[in-house]
């Protein structure tokens, strides 16, 4: 039986990502009724708005989802005691110390998942007490690890240290990535960028556009001294870039940056001036689909790839 799958009570190991300005609802319950894992993005939502997402996604499907929630966020607490109010079973936490809530949630009968970047902190989420790991590579769209460790080095490093589930992100579009990430350990995948280009994402139409348009090469990691985020490149971006040619210090990174810059880019649709998240793999997107379809595609394109590889001998 898939660790996963058994975990979370899901027909197949696919998580879609909770991604800000994308995953609202809408594309947390299309993916939980595929048979995947929805999971509602609460980084950009104020409590009263999770709350309703909640409400809404339990009326939209009778099968498993979770919140996925930041542990930056300035109103962490209440988000907390929304979850554990409104019956949530499933959460994932990710940019903080998984130590903080996961044995309070875990008391609650809630399932526990902590998202990292390196070995080192999969070890710390591991001795935390969580229930599964997402090990994310520097493929990966949004906020990112500092040590730069691509998902083909990563998740073989960190299944050789931890025996609890493991989930692996950054750079997974396809069926075929899918097979290869679990040929290397993985118990089964988070998918971001790809549900991005989704018809339930509440993402801008036009950022939808524009990451189906995006070649190799388009996006970018920066301000590693705020906190590293992969971002594809425009108007923004090139007013980073030559700030740093000035040696810029961290009070004047935060000042371009201001306030609001992903809603802007994500949800308003301000190609120039928002902070476009997105990951390496925009560059295999190159439609956008119902997420059920996508789904089905990851799961067609894994078998595909598993009887290829049965019949290749090397």
């Amino acid at each position: 039986m898939n660790r996963i799958k058994e975990l979370f009570n899901i027909e197949y190991p696919i998580v879609q990502g909770g991604m800000i300005w994308a995953s609202g609802w809408k594309l947390a319950s299309a993916v939980s009724n595929a048979g995947g894992l929805g999971l509602i993005g609460a980084g950009s939502m104020y409590p009263d708005v999770l709350r309703t997402h909640i409400q809404k996604c339990k009326k939209a499907t009778q099968k498993p989802f979770g919140v996925n929630i930041p542990m930056l966020y300035p109103n962490l607490e209440e988000i907390i005691n929304i979850i554990i109010e409104e019956g949530v079973k499933i959460v994932f936490t990710s940019a903080g110390n998984p130590k903080t809530y996961t044995s309070f949630l875990k008391e609650k009968g809630i399932t526990v998942v902590h998202v990292v970047s390196s070995v080192k902190f999969a070890l710390k989420a591991q001795e935390a007490g969580v229930d599964a790991i997402v090990a994310e590579g520097f493929e990966a769209g949004g906020h990112n690890g500092r040590d730069e460790t691509t998902t083909l080095a990563l998740i073989p490093m960190v299944k050789e240290k931890v025996n609890i589930p493991l989930i692996a992100a950054g750079g997974i579009a396809t069926g075929a990535a899918m097979y290869a990430v679990m040929a290397l350990g993985a118990d089964g995948v988070q998918v971001g960028s790809r549900f991005v280009a989704s018809v339930e994402a509440s993402s801008h139409p036009e950022f939808k556009r524009m990451v189906v348009e995006a070649k190799e090469g388009d996006t970018s990691l920066t301000l590693k001294e705020l906190a590293p985020v992969r971002m594809l490149k425009n108007n923004f971006y090139n007013q980073v870039i030559e700030l740093y040619k000035k040696g810029p210090s961290v009070e004047e990174l935060k000042t371009l940056l201001g306030r609001a810059r992903a809603k802007k880019g994500m949800f308003e649709g301000d190609l120039e001036e928002g902070e476009l998240e997105i990951g390496q793999v925009s560059g295999l997107i190159h439609d956008i689909k119902p997420a059920a379809d996508i789904v089905k595609d990851l799961v067609a394109e894994f078998r595909i790839t598993q009887n290829k590889m049965t019949s290749i001998l090397i």
